[in-house]
């Protein structure tokens, strides 16, 4: 669960610099525009994403393997 939600704040992220650097947005181009369907999930999954990475900054780090 943490690495998709790592993955779909990555695409967020990459996203809003897309559109801080060259004003297009990724999202709404490959999914028919900002009101789609398609676009509104995606924009929701990665909110969702977002909110749930908080809880990484407060778990406690584990063990590296060995």
């Amino acid at each position: 669960m943490d690495r998709l939600a790592l993955v779909l704040v990555i695409i967020g992220a990459l996203n809003w610099g897309l559109i801080g650097l060259f004003q297009w947005d990724l999202v709404a181009s490959l999914f028919g525009g900002q009101s789609a369907l398609l676009s509104r999930v995606v924009y929701t999954l990665v909110g969702i994403a977002g909110a749930y990475c908080i809880s990484l900054l407060f778990r406690e780090r584990s063990q590296q393997r060995e």
